[in-house]
């Protein structure tokens, strides 16, 4: 405890919950009063503004109504507050605000009251500026060495230094090598900027080098632009601290020199206008902000610093003057004039708690009472250090201190699918038209080395597949971390042979690198025929009802899969592909591999999108009407309630009538919203089942590797349910849209635009079809997917164009000609060569 405490002259607590950072509290004289003296400004997280001008009857006062001058809630988070020349035409001081998407500037000024009530002030806006980017910070000064202004920049999440003359917008740069923003000040002697970056160190660009380098708008991040010609933002200079900053102060000693400040994590250094050091402290505690001011001394400079401790320092350069403690813990600190006391310390906390204090003393009366002192006696003291250490050796050569949780075999989980179908179906209450579904038993292994407390295993399957029992609960396990397993199923379970079909709506053509296979050899369960001149067709049949026909081509390496329905052609494709991979490898072959050369089926995959799509609006409809005619039937219940409670009896005038429609149309509209979300999970269904044929065909027609498909696939398919508040649409077009506008860019422009923050349902699916279009388009011109946010790579592959169709299957229809040179095509006939898919459609996973 320090015998130094921060004497409170006048304190007040702010707001009810509300939460402040460094940049929400600021002195000034904002009101451009006579007297000159500062008023506080206070803004927080919560959107409010408040502007206080304390007079203390005595000191230690708390707050009066008249030491509040102004309060108004600005609807917006308030993120900093400054005080400055930020009007054209005058040099009266205005209050900017800066929120996370707004820049507002306001003018405040006092009426003289001629009634007890006292003084009015009121707050006008002067103008405004809509941010494209979300702010992070700002500063201010006279940019460029104008006189009588103060020019706005405003530093973004995306680093992104944004320039403001006043009412207009100047330039807008970005900060080179950016990853996090810092703390930013202006240094007006040498017209420069400087932040500290996220590598750790202080940089410097000159205004005038920022004004003419390259507009953020036309930036480019690739090497060639990096080593070419043309004005690009260069550093000033740099300096690496090896430390994250808190905030940095620039302070002027004269008119010929200035230091720059900057409090670390846990060092305070002061720097040359030219980025060297002048000194350094460290620091033994954590510190939480600081304000540098001229001292009284020549040459010297005083330095506020707090910390966590709720310890006030002040430091003369590098020598610790005063220490003082405060009654919570700074975020932010200021001096100022107030109320003719000059030097006033006004601090804030992220809670809201105001005070403005001065330096004094404030002795303890607290006195430590005498500890009882006792002889020790170290033969036992002795006796009792060398079991401890033995206890230490023990433990440190079995397990060590901490359990070993990153250990692969600390929990393994097995799976074991059984070959055969139960005896007695578990599918009791399942109806697929009058075929018979059956079931199958899964075995799951839980195996642990190290004690656990609870664990949990779920297993999931993906629709129409069900499960009796999807949760288990161990109550003797728990650890923190997940195992997953990952696990398929047989195909048998939801398909049945069939006969081949010699008519399809829809055809997929893969091609391979190796003779065919014979289908009996790779679907031994599904040959329904026995004459050998039929070894290269098989059909499926599916519970549900749809038909699926496989041809292998007798002469070239080829196979064609084909159906009626789009969607149902995926599993047939997907489980061939496995098939003729674990066949290879069986016989040692390790160079197979599948190719897709033909026309995306886009045309198909949209009407499947619309089709789902016009079922959510037509959900939503219902709702509403469901909704209308619910409060429809409160309403006239509650008049029949008046009605009957009556004593004077007067007649119904046809509410009971109008209770009786209105209750059969809420049962009707209630039905119909529970048939409409019962096609809706179906045409979901059969939606992912058509997403996954078009990434399989993707990925095969790219030759994408694993790590590229599986960010088709969090694109394509990112939930598992769909609902109205988040469905299926906005939630893939937002994450394409990322796409094209990071790795598959194809300039820097369109990486600087920015992504809609909400997803709402949208009008139509033009938006979606055409970006699918676009991803598509880029991926055939080179495009590569990728997590990185660098520059797109290099567009120059040109599409492939379709294949002919097999002309030696008995099945065979007459090819139809169609133009290698089409894009996307509206065409039945596909074509499809496939690397390794990486997922089976008969998936299961626990974990």
């Amino acid at each position: 405890m320090s015998l130094f405490k921060a004497r409170d002259w006048w304190s007040t607590i702010l707001g009810d919950k509300e939460e402040f950072d460094q940049g929400c509290l600021c002195l000034a004289n904002v009101d451009n009063s006579g007297n000159g003296q500062d008023k506080i400004i206070v803004g927080s997280f919560m959107g409010y503004l408040r502007i206080f001008s304390p007079h203390p009857a005595k000191t230690g006062d708390g707050a009066q109504a008249e030491d509040l001058l102004l309060e108004v809630d600005l609807r917006d988070p308030v993120l900093q507050v400054e005080v400055g020349k930020f009007v054209s035409g005058t040099e009266m001081l205005h209050l900017a605000v800066l929120h996370s998407r707004k820049l507002c500037v306001y003018s405040v000024s006092g009426t003289l009251g001629n009634v007890e009530h006292g003084n009015q002030y009121q707050m006008k806006l002067m103008y405004e500026h809509n941010l494209q980017r979300t702010a992070c910070n700002m500063t201010y000064g006279s940019f460029g060495g104008i006189k009588g202004r103060d020019l706005i920049c405003i530093q973004s999440m995306d680093g992104m230094l944004m320039v403001f003359e006043q009412e207009s917008y100047a330039f807008g740069r970005f900060l080179p090598g950016f990853l996090l923003p810092g703390p930013l000040a202006y240094s007006s002697r040498t017209d420069s900027f400087i932040t500290v970056s996220s590598c750790r160190q202080v940089e410097s660009y000159k205004y005038q080098v920022l004004a003419f380098a390259t507009d953020a708008d036309k930036r480019q991040e690739t090497e060639q632009q990096k080593l070419g010609s043309g004005k690009r933002l260069v550093v000033d200079w740099t300096l690496n601290i090896g430390e994250q900053a808190l905030d940095i102060c620039i302070v002027s000693f004269n008119q010929s020199a200035s230091s720059v400040f900057v409090l670390g994590e846990r060092n305070f250094f002061c720097l040359k206008d030219n980025g060297q050091i002048r000194f350094m402290k460290k620091l033994d505690w954590s510190p939480s902000c600081f304000l540098p001011y001229c001292s009284v001394s020549e040459g010297t400079i005083n330095t506020l610093i707090a910390n966590h401790n709720n310890m006030l320092h002040i430091y003369q350069d590098v020598t610790l003057k005063w220490a003082t403690q405060l009654p919570h813990i700074p975020v932010a600190v200021r001096v100022g004039c107030l109320h003719d006391l000059k030097g006033v310390i006004v601090t804030l906390s992220d809670d809201g708690h105001l005070q403005c204090s001065y330096l004094g003393t404030d002795p303890s009366l607290f006195q430590a009472p005498n500890v009882e002192s006792r002889e020790l006696n170290y033969d036992e003291l002795d006796v009792e250090m060398k079991e401890l250490q033995k206890i230490i050796k023990d433990v440190n050569k079995s397990q060590g201190v901490w359990p070993m949780t990153e250990r692969e075999d600390d929990l393994n989980v097995s799976v074991v699918v059984s070959p055969n179908f139960d005896s007695v179906s578990q599918a009791t209450d399942v109806e697929v038209g009058t075929d018979l579904v059956p079931s199958v038993t899964v075995k799951v292994t839980l195996q642990n080395r190290v004690i656990l407390q609870k664990a949990k295993l779920s297993v999931y399957v993906q629709p129409p597949l069900e499960l009796t029992y999807d949760q288990f609960t161990f109550e003797f396990m728990s650890i923190p971390r997940v195992i997953q397993c990952k696990f398929r199923l047989p195909l048998k379970l939801i398909c049945l042979p069939g006969q081949p079909s010699k008519t399809a709506s829809h055809k997929i053509t893969i091609d391979t690198n190796k003779s065919p296979v014979s289908l009996l050899s790779l679907f031994p369960g599904f040959a329904s025929q026995s004459d050998d001149d039929q070894v290269n067709v098989m059909g499926f049949h599916f519970l549900g009802g749809a038909r699926v026909t496989l041809l292998a081509s007798k002469t070239s390496q080829r196979y064609r899969i084909q159906s009626e329905q789009f969607e149902d052609l995926w599993l047939i494709t997907n489980e061939l592909i496995l098939r003729l991979q674990e066949y290879f490898e069986k016989q040692g072959v390790k160079d197979f591999a599948c190719f897709f050369s033909g026309s995306m089926p886009l045309q198909e995959y949209f009407e499947l999108i619309d089709h789902h799509f016009e079922l959510r609006i037509n959900g939503e409809k219902l709702e509403e009407l469901l909704s209308e005619r619910a409060v429809q039937f409160r309403a006239i219940q509650r008049r029949l309630l008046a009605r009957f409670k009556d004593k004077t009896p007067a007649p119904l005038q046809h509410l009971d009538t109008l209770l009786d429609g209105t209750y059969k149309q809420v049962i009707a509209l209630a039905d119909a919203v529970e048939e409409n979300q019962g096609n809706l999970f179906q045409s979901f269904t059969r939606l992912k089942s058509a997403t996954h044929l078009v990434i399989l065909l993707i990925g095969l027609w790219q030759k994408l590797s694993a790590d590229q498909v599986a960010i088709l696939e969090a694109a394509f398919l990112p939930l598992q349910e769909d609902t109205q508040e988040l469905g299926w649409e906005e939630t893939v077009d937002a994450a394409i849209s990322h796409l094209l506008k990071t790795c598959l860019s194809k300039s820097s422009k369109e990486q600087a635009l920015n992504l809609n923050s909400q997803l709402n349902i949208p009008k139509d699916t033009s938006q979606l079809k055409k970006h699918i279009t676009l991803l598509c388009d880029r991926l055939a011109k080179g495009g590569r997917l990728c997590l990185s946010t660098d520059a797109a790579a290099p567009q120059t592959m040109v599409m492939p164009g379709g294949c002919t169709t097999i002309p030696e299957s008995d099945l065979e229809e007459r090819s139809v000609e169609q133009d290698s040179t089409e894009l996307f095509t509206n065409h039945r006939h596909l074509t499809a060569e496939t690397p390794r898919p990486e997922v089976s459609p008969l998936q299961g996973v626990s974990e």
